[in-house]
């Protein structure tokens, strides 16, 4: 009787597979660096930073006819930060990167629910920042719509901080979401649509800001929006950006009307050949001019993915530059393809204040990227070397004296990327 229990066990199991999608994969990424000028210029006596990281993930993937469920483990490690022998992970930076779960509403309908990536266009709102070894997550819940061509994204979240559940109150929301623009609150709308070569897009978001210089329930609301537009056909394309933000802002010890600001970009892209494709475009990124200190004319891109603009140095926009001159990035690039498996990056950016410094100084200076890339069978090579040239405005800027800045400032990488699939 219980072989007949085991074999209908076996039975209704292997249905159930056959009905599902099972999927397991991973991602082991190592990263050495050697940093003599990056996110800011060092000194001359300073010793520049050599270090390695390794991101680490697990992913396991179940999909059914009705649902998805997806998780995604992750550990952020540098080589030598756990003593020998030690028992616990030194920087705590195990995490869970995803978790979430897709029901399938019908007639084109979805929700997803969850710590999610929220990755959109070019990433320059809301993106994955997959640069960095830690990501970027949100804890939020998607109603999705899809059809043809056109989709809609409507996310909410609401987020606390409180380490006992059952301190939990009943009323009031005075539990801290500290972290540098962490929300508290978020209501956002993603609609894009495709007619053949031309796509658009418009993004409606708001972020509630909680204030604790006034009070953990005082929430400082602002609001994001704008439009992206992208066209290619044959060996030309065109990409376009612009975003205003007003409302709200927390800066420091309180909050500043947000008035003026904006993004805005325009980058065009030629395929010369089947080897060489070509880039030229500008980024303009509105500054405050200090006149005022309740209000303020700076944009800030949020939740982007700002290693990807404005140069890989991280100098403008990564954990930085929040409510000061904005920024004039004008830039050039070509990427030559040597064979099927490797190319080469060259990317020219030139930096001006979109306001002037206290001096009146704009010029900022010139970034030099270089990125090298290799496929191999089953895993990737990237090697990256940067330099910035600094002008009078960037020593001020980041408050370095030129007599006291060493010389040269640059920056050299090189990264492993392998990601296995152990089963599908």
């Amino acid at each position: 009787m219980r072989k007949q229990y085991l074999i209908l066990a076996l039975f209704l199991a292997s249905i159930q597979w056959a009905q599902a999608q099972f999927s397991l994969d991973g991602e082991l990424r190592p990263r050495t660096e050697y940093r003599h000028g990056f996110g800011s210029l060092i000194p001359e006596n300073v010793e520049p930073g050599y270090g390695i990281s390794t991101r680490v993930r697990l992913n396991a993937g179940y999909k059914t006819d009705h649902y998805k469920v997806f998780v995604s483990l992750q550990d952020v490690f540098v080589w030598g930060e756990n003593r020998q022998i030690k028992p616990e992970d030194a920087n705590n930076s195990f995490s869970i990167f995803q978790a979430w779960a897709e029901i399938k509403l019908g007639e084109g309908w979805s929700t997803k629910l969850g710590r999610q990536v929220l990755s959109y266009d070019d990433q320059r709102i809301l993106g994955g920042l997959d640069w960095a070894q830690q990501g970027r997550n949100h804890d939020a819940g998607l109603i999705k719509y899809k059809k043809n061509d056109f989709a809609v994204d409507v996310a909410l979240a609401f987020n606390q901080d409180y380490s006992d559940p059952t301190g939990f109150q009943s009323v009031g929301n005075e539990y801290n979401t500290s972290g540098f623009f962490s929300y508290k609150t978020m209501y956002m709308a993603h609609l894009s649509q495709k007619w053949g070569a031309f796509s658009g897009s418009l993004l409606l978001m708001n972020n509630g800001f909680q204030n604790d210089a006034i009070g953990l329930n005082d929430i400082a609301n602002l609001q994001t929006m704008g439009v992206h537009l992208k066209y290619g056909k044959k060996a030309f394309s065109l990409a376009a950006n612009l975003y205003l933000q007003t409302g709200e802002a927390i800066y420091g010890a309180g909050y500043q009307d947000v008035k003026g600001g904006f993004l805005s970009s325009l980058d065009f892209g030629f395929k010369a050949s089947d080897k060489i494709k070509l880039g030229v475009g500008a980024e303009i990124i509105s500054g405050d001019d200090k006149s005022s200190t309740e209000e303020t004319g700076a944009f800030f891109p949020l939740y982007g993915t700002n290693h990807k603009f404005n140069g890989f140095m991280d100098y403008f926009y990564v954990g930085n530059h929040a409510n000061t001159v904005g920024l004039i990035d004008v830039h050039a690039s070509a990427n030559f393809t040597f064979n099927e498996s490797s190319s080469l990056l060259v990317k020219v950016l030139n930096f001006h204040g979109e306001q002037a410094l206290p001096s009146g100084e704009k010029s900022l200076g010139t970034e030099v990227d270089l990125v090298f890339s290799k496929a191999f069978k089953g895993y990737a090579l990237k090697v990256g070397y940067s330099q910035m040239f600094a002008a009078d405005g960037m020593y001020e800027l980041k408050k370095v004296p030129e007599a006291d800045a060493a010389k040269v400032q640059n920056w050299a990488w090189a990264m492993l990327v392998f990601k296995p699939k152990f089963l599908n």
